[in-house]
Formats: C-alpha cells, sequence, structure tokens
C-alpha cells in the first residue's frame, strides 16, 4: 500500500510538469533566485540599492537586497573593484536631458576657450625684456 501511495504521488509531480501547470513553490524560489542575480549584479555594477531598485522594479526588494548584500561581502573579502556598466540603461537621464543649472556652470556655450599653455605663455611678455 505504501508503494503504491508513493508511485502515485510521484506522477501527480510528472502529470503537474506535463501539463506546464504552475507551481508556487517554484515560481517563488525562481523570483527570489532572480532577484538575488539582480541584486548581486547591480553592487558589482556598482550600483546603489535605490538605483537597483528603481531599474528593477518587479523583482523583490528583499532578494535584491540579499544578493546586494552577498556581492558586497564577497567583494570586500576578495578586494575586487567594481564593473561600471559600459551600455547605457534605456532609464538612465542622458546629458541633454539635464537641465543647465543641474549641470554646472562650464558648459559647451559657456566654457572659456582653452588655449594650450605654450601659446598663452609666448603671448606674454616676459619680465625684463
Amino acid at each position: 500500500m505504501p508503494l503504491l501511495l508513493l508511485l502515485s504521488l510521484s506522477a501527480c509531480e510528472q502529470l503537474s510538469n506535463a501539463l506546464d501547470l504552475p507551481d508556487p513553490q517554484k515560481t517563488a524560489a525562481l523570483a527570489e533566485a532572480e532577484g538575488k542575480a539582480v541584486g548581486g549584479a547591480c553592487r558589482h555594477a556598482g550600483r546603489s540599492l535605490e538605483d537597483c531598485y528603481a531599474l528593477n522594479a518587479k523583482a523583490q526588494k528583499a532578494a535584491i537586497f540579499a544578493g546586494w548584500r552577498e556581492m558586497n561581502d564577497y567583494m570586500t573579502q576578495n578586494n575586487l573593484p567594481t564593473v561600471p556598466s559600459q551600455v547605457a540603461h534605456p532609464q538612465a537621464p542622458t546629458p541633454a536631458a539635464i537641465p543647465a543649472s543641474v549641470a554646472g556652470p562650464a558648459t559647451m556655450d559657456t566654457a572659456p576657450s582653452a588655449a594650450p599653455a605654450e601659446d598663452r605663455a609666448a603671448k606674454r611678455p616676459r619680465a625684463g625684456q
């Protein structure tokens, strides 16, 4: 009798897999693992937790934090530097979208023309000449 019960329970899982029915435990484990991976990647790229949360709104915040913290501990122990992303994120502000008051006073239009140091030195009269 126990053998028959065991076989019937394993058949339920195989039937569930064959019909591709969602398993809440597997879905939760997958979401947590994905959140940890996102958090670890954010830390490795040098992003703050707040940025990581904003860029990955659908991921679980607790899982992102756990992955970020694990990667932080690992990087600290092994003296690893951050590896900044070379690809701009589509939600990241572009330099054209930043107002001039925030960007600072030195913009292309208002920056003084920078002549090479040799030219400036050659144009000045020297003392005693």
